[in-house]
């Protein structure tokens, strides 16, 4: 496969065309009577139409066909996809899941949107207030199938295997250590090259931006140049047997079948698009003195809610860094919090806990669950050398932090069978120091 195209740039107003049918832009105008090539125009709007210009989200896509040329939705089944948020009683430990478990394709073929897993979440979708997280493990590409979120915004953290995912907008090509977002009401596929194994955060009713930088200033953390969006490539092709559309509305699955892939659009502009990000282009703030910063200074990418300074969701990474902190208890510190706390690991080993905190597994600490570093970690870095470090080298760990007081799912606590009992014990060899005789030492 040639190398894919992009554009780059954060919430831009892009324009692309496929290079198939130049000029298939309407110059000067969103709907003329009649668009270049014969196309139909049709608007995607990711926002109310009144809101500020600031935060006014749409793009207009010139297609072959528009997508309301289907055949009536009906109820699919739901698989282990959940927003019951009530199904089992609420668990206030905290919470460890080793690696999430990928069905072979000789027992099953499980394309994406079958292997959609929902581990926990709270809000409500029908009045667009809260989140999800999910996992997905699939091992067959989505043939002939495209789906779309009525409810809100996925982004996607892979951890194995590239994923291939065609949209209306064009395509991109996500591999580990890439993210991407897919916003509400977008149809995409996703094709696979392997037994596949991601994270994804869904937000309902707001979307993803930058973390405002403050006193950071201008630049540094995820720079807008280093987004990528895709460039138009439509397909015109007719399938006799039907191309099943699935939607998800309102937590639930409906598909609806048409004749014509609905990957049709041969042009288009907005700022409302599929994105994708590297997250080593990520530029690392860290303390250079003493004390640790706090980890929202590792902030890619954050959902709002109608509080300042409060997130729906964040999105943060741990990347490969320098630790020169003095006088400092280097790992992250112990910590009760009024946030939820969701972390995942694409590679390596986490650095408050290098043993059974693995690749394609999970933790969960819940609103004011304490936690921190375990007992091993505490000792080591208490008596350690205080030169500079590499941390996390060759690891990428990362959070999905709420404010939300999360439920977790009838799956992820049970039927999903990764749920790693044993976790508390890691901080039950932790001994208290205290000493009520020895004199404090000065810096």
């Amino acid at each position: 496969m040639e190398p894919l195209k992009y554009m780059s740039g954060f919430g831009n107003e892009f324009s692309s065309e496929d290079p198939r049918c130049p000029g298939s832009l309407p110059e000067g105008q969103n709907n003329p009577q009649v668009c270049p090539y014969g196309l139909y125009a049709e608007q995607l709007s990711g926002s109310a139409f009144t809101c500020p210009r600031s935060t006014n989200k749409r793009s207009w896509l010139y297609r072959i066909l528009p997508s309301v040329h289907h055949r009536p939705f009906t109820s699919v089944v739901q698989g282990n996809l959940s927003y019951n948020w009530d199904e089992v009683d609420p668990d206030p430990n905290q919470l460890r899941w080793l690696p999430f478990k990928i069905q072979k394709a000789s027992e099953k073929k499980v394309d994406f949107v079958m292997g959609l897993h929902t581990l926990c979440g709270a809000g409500d979708i029908r009045s667009r207030s809260g989140l999800a997280i999910h996992i997905y493990t699939c091992n067959i590409s989505m043939e002939n199938k495209s789906f779309y979120n009525s409810d809100g915004d996925f982004l996607l953290v892979p951890q194995k295997g590239n994923l291939l995912i065609t949209t209306e907008f064009g395509k991109m090509l996500v591999e580990p250590h890439e993210i991407c977002v897919i916003q509400q009401g977008m149809h995409f596929s996703v094709e696979v090259f392997e037994e596949t194994r991601g994270y994804i955060l869904e937000v309902f009713g707001s979307h993803f931006e930058l973390p405002d930088l403050g006193p950071i200033g201008a630049n540094g953390l995820a720079n807008p140049r280093d987004f990528k969006v895709p460039v138009a490539w439509y397909e015109n092709r007719n399938i006799p047997a039907g191309f099943t559309v699935i939607s998800k509305f309102q937590g639930k699955l409906f598909a609806a079948q048409q004749d014509i892939s609905p990957f049709n659009v041969v042009a288009w502009h907005g700022n409302y698009t599929p994105y994708k990000y590297n997250l080593n282009d990520f530029m690392v703030i860290n303390s250079v003195a003493f004390d640790h910063a706090d980890p929202s200074i590792f902030t890619v990418l954050t959902a709002k809610s109608t509080r300042p300074g409060v997130a729906v969701a964040d999105f943060v990474i741990f990347p490969p860094r320098w630790g020169v902190s003095e006088h400092t208890f280097r790992p992250p510190y112990y910590h009760r919090n009024c946030m939820s706390e969701f972390m995942g690991l694409i590679k390596g080993h986490y650095e408050a806990k290098e043993e059974g905190f693995l690749p394609g597994g999970g933790s969960l600490h819940s609103v004011m669950t304490p936690h921190g570093p375990d007992a091993e970690c505490f000792e080591k870095a208490s008596s350690a050398a205080l030169k500079p470090e590499r941390v996390a080298g060759g690891t990428m760990a990362f959070m999905f932090e709420s404010s939300f007081n999360m439920s977790v799912t009838r799956w992820g606590l049970e039927t999903c069978k990764c749920l790693d009992k044993s976790y508390s014990t890691c901080w039950q060899p932790l001994k208290s120091h205290f000493n009520a005789n020895a004199k404090p030492s000065h810096k």
